[in-house]
């Protein structure tokens, strides 16, 4: 639930412009990371104001159900999409809740649109919503609604800065730990 009292939302000077391509969380980021051997490999695009917006090929390999998307792998795509959206006002952010509303079966061949918004930020909590549809944003098959924090990423990651090869570029250089 969103409170009452919220922070005015600035757009940071140096996030991507609308319609630009947005840089991966990290290159081995399982949502984003070109270099994920595993990952969704999701592209994501700067929207109007506060959203972002990406789409994704609901591959075979995402199979759950016979012949739809598993209920993990759209989590996970909308966890990724909707936590980049705090990239538009500044400091990381992570995930603190998500919950998804699963709407329809999203069948395996089809292209996921998916959609995230912010609609509010206190202090270091951001509100963000998502919506998946399937070509028609007036039929969505998945909502959700997701709380982000913003850390200092470097001390936030600190004690697990080890376990990642990608981490001085994440970081913005080798890690002083």
């Amino acid at each position: 639930m969103v409170p009452d009292e919220l922070d005015v939302l600035e757009r940071h000077p140096k996030t991507s412009e609308p319609g630009e391509l947005m840089r991966p969380h990290n290159m081995t980021c399982f949502g984003c990371g070109p270099e994920s051997p595993h990952g969704l490999h999701l592209e994501m695009y700067a929207g109007e104001g506060f959203s972002v917006d990406a789409k994704m090929p609901v591959q075979q390999w995402m199979e759950g159900g016979p012949g739809v998307i598993h209920g993990g792998i759209l989590s996970s795509a909308f966890d990724d999409v909707m936590g980049m959206t705090p990239r538009l006002i500044g400091p990381a952010a992570v995930t603190a809740h998500l919950q998804v509303d699963f709407l329809q079966p999203i069948p395996v061949g089809k292209t996921l649109h998916l959609h995230a918004e912010i609609l509010g930020k206190q202090r270091r909590k951001i509100y963000v919503e998502g919506v998946a549809h399937l070509g028609d944003p007036e039929r969505p098959v998945a909502r959700a609604n997701g709380l982000f924090v913003q850390i200092d990423v470097r001390a936030h990651f600190a004690d697990h800065v080890e376990n990642s090869a990608k981490a001085a570029e994440y970081l913005g250089g080798k890690p002083q730990l």
